[in-house]
């Protein structure tokens, strides 16, 4: 039950803007912490854990996505649970790795061109992107599925 699908440009706009109020902060506190600009697995884990979390918690918003007016929610219209986000964060991001970033590719283009603005990590969990409001009459202790 797909409604009002959100396209390429508000996608992008809601990551960027997570990126500015959530990563970049996180990764300046991570340098301040080990005076060092590499890779750091608690900055990746950090970002992480918001990826998955925050959407479950917060009915399919991230800060970025909230801000934007859209969220996630699963096809079928409910709630985003941590498999789905597990499966849409990071079984998707091994497939982008492991399509060297063809994946990538592919999910912006079928963002842009299709009806349902569904990418690759959204068929992989079952979700779609959507500015529709969340119905939140229901219990979220009891929504959260695994």
């Amino acid at each position: 039950m797909i409604t009002q699908p959100a396209g390429f440009w508000i996608r992008l706009l809601a990551n960027i803007l997570d990126a500015i109020i959530i990563s970049i902060p996180i990764t300046i506190i991570s340098y301040l912490l080990t005076s060092s600009w590499n890779e750091n697995v608690y900055t990746n884990l950090i970002n992480i854990a918001y990826a998955l979390v925050i959407p479950v918690l917060w009915y399919g918003y991230t800060l970025g996505k909230k801000i934007a007016g859209i969220r996630i929610a699963k096809v079928n219209g409910e709630k985003v649970g941590f498999g789905t986000m597990a499966l849409r964060v990071i079984v998707a991001a091994l497939v982008y790795v492991i399509t060297i970033g063809i994946g990538v590719i592919v999910s912006i283009l079928m963002v842009i061109f299709r009806k349902d603005k569904r990418s690759l990590h959204d068929f992989i969990a079952g979700t779609f992107v959507t500015y529709e409001k969340p119905d939140q009459t229901s219990n979220p202790q009891t929504n959260y599925d695994i």
